[in-house]
C-alpha cells in the first residue's frame, strides 16, 4: 500500500505575491483615486466649450475632437499640478514651491479633523459632528485669542488648549449619552451640529460675547498677534505652526492606537464590544474617552482655522466644510493615522489645485468636489473597483482555495482507497 500526500499543490510564488498585493485595502483606495480622476477628466472634457464645438463636426474631422479633449483634460490637470504641487514657470524658487505650501496649509485642519473621525471609527463610532465641534472650538480659541492680553507663546498655547478642550467637551456629550442612555452618536452629533451653529451665531451677534466691538455683522474680533501661529517659511507663505501641531497629533494618535493599552481597548471595542465587555473592558468608558479624544483632535482643527488661517476675525462659516470633508479623509485613509495624513494632504491639494484649474482653464471648481465625492463612492464599493480593474475578490479567492483543497483531499482519499483495494 502506498502513502499518498493529501496536501494541495502549492501555488506559484508569483501568483501568491499577486494575490497578497491585490487584496490589500490601500490598493482599493489608490484605484478609487485613479477612477475618480478619470471620471473627472471626462467631466472636464464634456463641460469644455472647445470640445463641445469640435464635437459638432466629429464625423467630418474626429481628430479635432480628440485633440480638443486632450487639450482640455491635460491643460486642466497641468494647471492643477501647478496650483497644488510645483509651478515650474515661476520666476523664483519661492514662487515655484508656493503651491505645495498652500496644499499643506489647506491640509492642516483636514488632517486634524480626519484624525478625530478616524479614531472614532476605530472604536466603532461614527462621529459626524465635526462641524459643531470645530465651531465650538473656534469660539473657545477665538475668545481667548481676541479678549485677553498674555505674553507671546503663552497666549497661543492657552488659545489652542481652549479650542481643544471646547471641542472635546462638545464631542464628549455624544459619548456620554451613548454610554449612559444608548443614544446613537450619529443622531446626537447631527443635533449638536445645529445647536453649535446657532449657539455660535448667537454669540457672534452679542458685543459682550464674541462680536467684535463696533461691528454690526456677526464676526469676532481679530486674534491678537501674541496668539497667532508663527509662520514657518516667512511672510510670503501662508504655512504656519499649525502644521507642526498636526504632525505631532498624527504621531500621538498612532501611539495611542498601536502602542498603548488604551488603544488596544479602543480596537477591541471597535471589533466586538460584547467580546470586549466579557474580557473586562469598560465599553461605556471607552465610548466616552474615544469621543473626548476625537473631539479634541477636531478642536485642534478649529483652533488652527482661527489662529493660523483667519486671523482677522471669524464668522459662523469658519469650518469651511472641513467637518464633513474629514469623514472622507478618514475613509480614504482607512482610519489609520498615516493613511489619514496622506489623505489630508491629497484633499489639501484638491482645494489648492481646484482654484488654479478654475483660474487658468476655466474649469468649474465644483468638478473638484465631484472628484472628491467619486472617491468616497468608489471606496465605499470595493467590489466595484475590483471588478473594473479585474482584480480577484478576497472572499472569492478564499472560497476557490477551499474548493481546490477539498477537491485535492477527495482525490487523495480516492487514490488511498484504490491502494487499499489492491
Amino acid at each position: 500500500m502506498s502513502v499518498v500526500d493529501t496536501a494541495a499543490p502549492p501555488a506559484s510564488k508569483w501568483h501568491d505575491a499577486f494575490l497578497r498585493i491585490t487584496q490589500k485595502g490601500w490598493l482599493v483606495s489608490v484605484l478609487a483615486i485613479v477612477l475618480a480622476v478619470i471620471v473627472g477628466g471626462l467631466l472636464i472634457a464634456v463641460t469644455d466649450d472647445q470640445v463641445q464645438e469640435a464635437a459638432g463636426y466629429f464625423f467630418a474631422r474626429p481628430g479635432d475632437t480628440i485633440a480638443a479633449i486632450w487639450n482640455a483634460v491635460a491643460g486642466a490637470y497641468a494647471a492643477f499640478f501647478r496650483g497644488a504641487v510645483f509651478n515650474p514657470g515661476a520666476p523664483t524658487f519661492a514662487r515655484a514651491i508656493r503651491p505645495l505650501t498652500e496644499t499643506l496649509t489647506f491640509a492642516t485642519p483636514l488632517i486634524a479633523a480626519g484624525l478625530g473621525v478616524a479614531l472614532a471609527f476605530r472604536i466603532g463610532m461614527f462621529n459626524i459632528g465635526g462641524r459643531g465641534q470645530m465651531l465650538v472650538a473656534a469660539a473657545g480659541a477665538g475668545w481667548v485669542a481676541g479678549s485677553f492680553e498674555l505674553p507671546w507663546g503663552v497666549h497661543m498655547i492657552v488659545a489652542v488648549l481652549a479650542g481643544i478642550v471646547a471641542g472635546a467637551l462638545w464631542a464628549g456629550i455624544a459619548g456620554l449619552l451613548k454610554a449612559t442612555t444608548g443614544a446613537h452618536e450619529v443622531i446626537v452629533t447631527i443635533m449638536l451640529n445645529y445647536i453649535a451653529v446657532y449657539l455660535v451665531l448667537f454669540m457672534l451677534r452679542r458685543p459682550g460675547l464674541l462680536q467684535a466691538p463696533g461691528q454690526s455683522n456677526p464676526i469676532s474680533p481679530p486674534a491678537k498677534p501674541t496668539a497667532v501661529f508663527p509662520e514657518l517659511l516667512g511672510a510670503q507663505f501662508n504655512l504656519h505652526f499649525g502644521l507642526i501641531l498636526v504632525l505631532l497629533a498624527t504621531v500621538l494618535v498612532w501611539w495611542i492606537l498601536d502602542r498603548s493599552a488604551l488603544g488596544f481597548k479602543f480596537r477591541a471595542v471597535g471589533e466586538n464590544p460584547n467580546a470586549a465587555r466579557v474580557a473586562g473592558i469598560d465599553v461605556k468608558r471607552m465610548y466616552v474617552y474615544g469621543m473626548l479624544i476625537s473631539g479634541a483632535l477636531i478642536g485642534l482643527a478649529g483652533s488652527s482655522q482661527v489662529l493660523g488661517t483667519i486671523t482677522t476675525g471669524f464668522t459662523v462659516d469658519i469650518d469651511a466644510g472641513i467637518g464633513f470633508d474629514a469623514i472622507t479623509v478618514a475613509l480614504l485613509g482607512r482610519s489609520t493615522p498615516w493613511g489619514t495624513l496622506a489623505a489630508g494632504i491629497l484633499f489639501g491639494a484638491f482645494k489648492a489645485g481646484g482654484f488654479s484649474m478654475q483660474a487658468a482653464q476655466g474649469v468649474p471648481v465644483e468638478i473638484v468636489v465631484v472628484v472628491q465625492s467619486l472617491i468616497v463612492l468608489f471606496i465605499a464599493a470595493p467590489p466595484l473597483v475590483r471588478a473594473i480593474f479585474f482584480l480577484p475578490s478576497p472572499e472569492r479567492d478564499r472560497k476557490k482555495a477551499e474548493r481546490a483543497h477539498e477537491k485535492a483531499l477527495k482525490a487523495a482519499a480516492g487514490k488511498r482507497l484504490e491502494g487499499v483495494a489492491e
